[in-house]
């Protein structure tokens, strides 16, 4: 018996859900992965941003530290439980980064505020440093985007988003090329492997040419020396002096550097 496909041979392609879902189709849908924000942004009059990266863990000093004595009590009941051990030492982790989303809830002001709404604040959409961006630029008025991606976990859009700028993607790559793309200066919060990723992304592009220069700024400097030995780096020569990013501790100090580039800039210009 000859085998039956799954479409209707008659069906208009795009209307065609098989068809389009189909290992065969993967083109057409990142294409409309990466068409249909910029269509809606443009209806919107977007043209610029600050994206900010972060982890998606992190969360207000009040419920991160609510966390971590819920932990000790159930720890105390059961001190032998591995698990909890495990748990309440990231907790206390996450607890001692907490300041963190108060920077990026600040740093969402500060971008609406002194670009006086030109620029939009833009973030992966989804809980911890995210939602701290948006929901500064939401309390000063400002556009709040965020580019949320299907996953396991955090795959809920936060509440701080403008209406109709919230995207879901299925695809990281599409959701990177659009998070780039609007990209006035890139703002990258303590987080992990997803916040390296995107950063190293960025600092690449930036470095091969891919993408214009831009301010890049990494708001914690012991997080980050902690975590990566950007000196050692430059000692061993596989990156240079010339691939800048900034390293600051607070988001008047990252606007500072955004401004201070964009003067630089035009300075050399005249």
């Amino acid at each position: 018996m000859k085998k039956q496909l799954p479409y209707d041979s008659y069906t208009k392609a795009y209307q065609d859900l098989n068809f389009m879902r189909s290992d065969v189709a993967r083109p057409v849908r990142l294409l409309l992965e990466m068409l249909k924000p910029q269509y809606m942004l443009h209806y919107s009059e977007v043209k610029d941003g600050v994206v900010c990266f972060g982890s998606a863990r992190i969360k207000e000093k009040a419920p991160a530290l609510a966390r971590v004595k819920d932990l000790e009590e159930k720890l105390k009941k059961d001190p032998k439980n591995i698990a909890l051990k495990q748990a309440l030492s990231e907790a206390k982790g996450l607890l001692k980064l907490s300041k963190y989303y108060d920077e990026a809830r600040k740093l969402g002001r500060l971008v609406v505020e002194k670009s006086k709404k030109r620029l939009a604040v833009i973030t992966g959409g989804g809980p911890g440093i995210m939602e701290a961006a948006n929901r500064g630029a939401i309390e000063a008025g400002g556009k709040s985007i965020g580019f949320n991606i299907t996953l396991p976990h955090e795959q809920e859009p936060n509440p701080y988003i403008s209406e109709n700028m919230s995207f879901c993607f299925h695809y990281f790559a599409v959701r990177k090329m659009n998070l780039v793309t609007y990209a006035e200066a890139v703002v990258v919060f303590p987080g992990g492997y997803g916040t390296f990723d995107e950063m190293f992304e960025i600092l690449t592009l930036v470095q091969t040419g891919k993408h214009s220069e831009i301010p890049i700024i990494l708001i914690g400097k012991k997080f980050w020396n902690d975590i990566f030995k950007f000196d050692t780096l430059l000692g061993y020569g596989v990156i240079s002096h010339t691939d800048k990013y900034v390293l600051v501790d607070t988001a008047e100090e990252a606007w500072a550097a955004i401004e201070k580039f964009y003067k630089n800039k035009k300075s050399k210009k005249k």
